[in-house]
């Protein structure tokens, strides 16, 4: 009986349907409003689970959702740290305190 039990609890496991590693699409252009690098605008774009980031200082990075949390968070391992965003995809905010914001005009230059 536990055997059985344990191969209806494997089968049940397997049929479940996966997760949505991500469940929004982040590709656009931001503009980055806190903590900012740089006056450039910073472009997202998505292929899949996979982004592609250039900041708003010029520095390109590649991106994929985090592990833990691939709903809402994102891992960019060139510079060590992750972000969360927005349910709307609106707000990315950088662990180290960066925020972008999408549809955002650039900031004017002085």
């Amino acid at each position: 009986m536990k055997r059985l039990s344990l191969l209806i609890g494997m089968l049940a496991a397997l049929a479940a349907p996966s997760a949505s590693a991500q469940s929004i699409n982040l590709t656009g252009i931001y503009t980055c409003v806190d903590k900012c690098r740089g006056n450039l605008p910073a472009h997202v774009t998505q292929n899949g689970y996979d982004l592609n980031l250039l900041t708003e200082a010029g520095v390109p990075a590649r991106a994929w959702p985090d592990w833990f949390s691939p709903t809402s968070r994102i891992w960019i391992d060139a510079f060590n740290e992750g972000a969360v965003y927005s349910p709307d995809g609106m707000l990315i905010q950088f662990d180290n305190g960066t925020i972008w914001h999408r549809g955002l005009p650039p900031p004017r230059r002085r």
